[in-house]
């Protein structure tokens, strides 16, 4: 066998000339069509239009020109079937032996800001994704190519031997596979979205490989890092990094718990975050106030962990951050003063954010979770408070400062694993209880971590009280204000001890589960 004839029509040019020359070189025939076929000619390229094999024009503005037999009867001839053999010759048919073809750019249609629904179909492929399932089909005998950096490792196999190894084309089947599955999962779920229809009977994503990883969690797991092919700016996944060790799973792991808290806050903010956890969270008029806070809420937790901002970072911030130990600290950006600073630590990662949205425009998206034989699917839990939402239950109200503490504290509490206790107190986070089995265990570690920094706290709690047990021992650390969901039977307990202990309490009537 040898590569005698080739089709090649591709959307995305980049190193085609180069590569056909060479094929044509080694005296392949060239096969093409429309723009590709343009660009060969007059680049001097020696190659025939698809009219000439088809003995059809080009029609529909392009849309059929290689839906022929002439075509698919070269790709999926089996060749050392006889009867195939013997069609292929009394119908005039040749075989094709190479193809090279990219597809239309629906993924880049559709990521331009208000593309039109027609705009979004008339970049739907057809004929190429047709091509290179046949091709693929029979790679036994047929070479598919769909990526350009294939087209030197390509070159040098057809030199040496006029052909491209079995090896070889079975990997470059399978990788068409992957690229037509992940090209119709675009179009399904931009079609599926389109008609409000998020959760279909059938349920595909594709994802674009970032990179891969050393290990997972651990050193004998296996991973790798993917992206959305659409993924919004503002996130681990588009973040450039700027200095550095490699990033691993658990940094991104965290680093994505890190930004979602972030996300809460429009104003100055900085979040620490060890094992999904936030340890440290602080808001003030200036990014450097916020991270003293971020950093006092727990100066122990926060040696080897992650720091979040949502401002760029100046040198007086970075001087205090450089005189930590810490994995990752990601902002908006740095001043070229700060990115003197950190940049002396050789292995601390700075991950630069670019801009995200406002705290009250997020939108949900649908967040995928693995379990055994399956996966659930659910949206991201971007409920945003008001005060107007709130239920005043006791007897007392809260005063401006601790209402303003209680938000607070609803907002980083929705973050923490459940059982989620928090203690909120000037503009920080004073104590976390994070993934207990139960309520009170998780509010004695958060109030135990407070020490005296829990009396005059705010307390929040992402699920409700079951009985009142959680609000006695808050009012013995001398906590004066709790916030909660609301909507156990036994609400009543709860608020009786919140008025027996004069502590102001509210209902939010909205909890946040976090498993």
């Amino acid at each position: 066998m040898a590569i005698r004839r080739a089709l090649i029509s591709v959307s995305d040019k980049t190193g085609i000339v180069e590569f056909s020359r060479e094929l044509a070189n080694q005296g392949v025939q060239i096969i093409s069509t429309g723009g590709t076929f343009s660009l060969l000619q007059k680049e001097g390229v020696p190659v025939i239009g698809i009219s000439d094999v088809t003995g059809f024009p080009e029609i529909l503005d392009g849309r059929v020109k290689t839906l022929h037999p002439a075509v698919h009867s070269g790709l999926l001839a089996v060749r050392d079937d006889e009867e195939h053999q013997k069609a292929m010759k009394e119908l005039g048919l040749d075989y094709i032996d190479l193809v090279i073809v990219n597809l239309y750019p629906f993924k880049e249609t559709i990521a331009k800001p208000n593309v039109s629904y027609e705009d979004a179909i008339e970049n739907i492929d057809i004929g190429g994704p047709t091509m290179l399932r046949s091709a693929a089909k029979n790679h036994a005998f047929v070479t598919v190519v769909v990526d350009a950096g294939d087209y030197g490792p390509i070159l040098e196999e057809v030199k040496a031997q006029g052909d491209t190894t079995l090896e070889t084309r079975k990997r470059l089947a399978a990788k068409v596979f992957r690229h037509t599955a992940a090209y119709d999962s675009l179009i399904s779920n931009y079609l599926s979205k389109q008609m409000g229809e998020p959760l279909p009977e059938t349920y595909t994503v594709t994802y674009e490989k970032v990179q891969d990883l050393r290990y997972g969690e651990n050193p004998h797991q296996k991973a790798a890092f993917y992206s959305k092919p659409l993924a919004a700016s503002g996130n681990v996944t588009t973040a450039e990094q700027l200095h550095g060790k490699e990033l691993s799973y658990n940094n991104i792991s965290d680093a994505n718990a890190a930004l979602a808290i972030l996300k809460e806050f429009d104003e100055p903010a900085v979040v620490a975050v060890k094992h999904m956890n936030p340890c440290g969270v602080g808001i003030g008029t200036t990014i450097h106030e916020a991270y003293e806070k971020a950093y006092a809420a727990d100066p122990t937790s926060i040696f080897g962990g992650i720091v979040a901002a949502n401002r760029m970072l100046g040198a007086d911030t970075a001087e205090l951050l450089g005189g930590i130990f810490l994995e990752i600290i990601i902002a908006p950006d740095f001043t070229p003063e700060a990115l003197d600073i950190l940049t002396k630590k050789k292995n601390i990662r700075l991950l630069k954010l670019g801009e995200h949205s406002a705290a009250g425009e997020r939108k949900p998206e649908w967040l995928v979770t693995s379990v055994d034989g399956g996966m659930l699917v659910q949206e991201s839990d971007v409920h945003s408070l008001a005060e107007a939402d709130l239920q005043f239950v006791t007897d007392r109200k809260p005063t401006a400062e601790e209402l303003k503490q209680l938000l607070f504290g609803w907002k980083v509490v929705k973050h923490v694993k459940s059982n989620a206790i928090l203690l909120a107190k000037d503009d920080m986070t004073v104590g976390v209880g994070a993934g207990q089995m139960n309520r009170v265990g998780a509010a004695r570690i958060a109030i135990e971590q407070a020490g005296g920094k829990a009396a005059g706290a705010a307390l929040a709690s992402d699920a409700f009280f079951p009985m009142g047990d959680t609000v006695e021992l808050a009012a013995k650390a001398g906590i004066t204000a709790i916030i909660q969901p609301g909507g156990s039977i036994k609400d009543e307990e709860s608020i009786a001890a919140a008025n027996a202990n004069n502590i102001a309490m509210v209902f939010t009537g909205v909890r946040h589960f976090k498993h």
